[in-house]
């Protein structure tokens, strides 16, 4: 996944501010494909000057004034374009995976704390991936937009409860 991808996704959800799409990114695209402000707006200027998205016109410009992004219809045909590409998954880049492995090497001192510090963190974004789904997908999502939705969720949930059972999995394996 690319980032223009991602705010061509973002804005034809809801045309947006850039102030308003980095903020939306923070709540529900950054859990899965984040981004500073700085690229969030780099990357606006890019789309606007490719044509792909456009400045609302606003009846009074003034200094400082928010523009606000709408996709144009080229946006809309370079997005359904991409989302047809076919991509291999990615193999796992992970550092703690890596500093694991250097503990195997260097010895393990201070592995083990960080560890449960992951699994601590990784239960908090479980916890809120979990609030998500009640507070947004109960009832069982009846649309195809919102099941695809909650499939992005789904993910973001297994993929926690994966990570949380294999550090519960190799905190007991180091201490045991």
């Amino acid at each position: 996944m690319s980032l223009p991808h991602a705010i061509l996704t973002a804005l034809l959800e809801k045309p947006s501010s850039g102030l308003e799409l980095t903020r939306r990114f923070d709540r529900s695209i950054g859990y899965f494909w984040s981004s500073t402000h700085q690229q969030i707006y780099r990357e606006l200027g890019k789309l606007e000057e490719a044509g792909r998205i456009r400045a609302l016109p606003t009846a009074v410009t003034a200094r400082g004034q928010k523009k606000e992004y709408e996709v144009l219809p080229a946006g809309r045909e370079e997005l359904a374009a991409w989302v047809a590409l076919p991509e291999d998954p990615r193999p796992v880049r992970d550092p703690l995976l890596l500093r694991m492995r250097a503990a195997a090497v260097v010895g393990a001192d201070g592995i083990g704390a960080e560890l449960r510090r992951h699994l601590a963190l990784h239960e908090a974004q479980l916890a809120e991936y979990r609030e998500i789904e009640e507070r947004n997908f109960t009832p069982a999502p009846t649309t195809d937009e919102d099941r695809l939705r909650y499939l992005v969720l789904r993910g973001g949930i297994d993929l926690e409860t994966f990570w949380i059972s294999w550090l519960t999995r190799a905190i007991a394996d180091l201490d045991g």
